[in-house]
């Protein structure tokens, strides 16, 4: 080949991998900043956070009543928060941020409700409630075949509808 096609192949190369890693930092950080107002949301609500082990295989081991704890494989999974309810259940929750519409399957249903399926085999439907958290576009098929899955889905603009199903877990 030509050196120009050599410098045109490579220019191209190196800025698909750049426009990437750009996207992929966007979605990080904005999955991070979910994760930060979730944690202040239950600190506000009372709840304190705990260390966990790094990896929850037990309910025994996993968050108590009016307790959280942050980034922990719940189980074989990992989960971003993992909170423990007033009725002894607990919710391994995932913080994900979807834009465009054609990255919400990816997010929501390939990874989050993915999990929510594991989860529920792993610990049984009478002793978790997996969730997610979600910001941007989804479209919403994608959040009725998660929900089909058995996540139960919450906005990251309105955590106090979190808050409010969680103080009704209050036996």
């Amino acid at each position: 080949p030509h050196e120009d096609e050599k410098s045109a192949a490579a220019l191209a190369t190196a800025t698909l991998m750049a426009t990437e890693r750009v996207r992929t930092m966007r979605r990080n950080e904005a999955r991070l900043v979910q994760e930060s107002a979730v944690a202040d949301a239950l600190r506000g609500a009372g709840f304190r956070e705990v260390p966990a082990p790094r990896v929850i295989r037990t309910l025994e081991e996993a968050p108590g009543p009016g307790e959280f704890c942050t980034e922990r494989t719940f189980g074989d999974r990992k989960a971003d928060l993992v909170v423990g309810l007033w009725d002894r259940r607990r919710i391994p929750l995932e913080c994900k941020a979807s834009n465009p519409a054609t990255n919400s399957y990816k997010r929501v249903n390939h990874e989050a409700a993915s999990k929510a399926e594991t989860w529920l085999q792993d610990f049984g439907r009478s002793q978790v409630v997996p969730a997610a958290v979600l910001s941007g576009v989804f479209k919403r098929a994608n959040l009725e075949d998660a929900q089909a899955r058995g996540l139960t889905l919450l906005w990251a603009h309105r955590l106090d509808d979190l808050l409010a199903w969680i103080s009704r877990t209050r036996p």
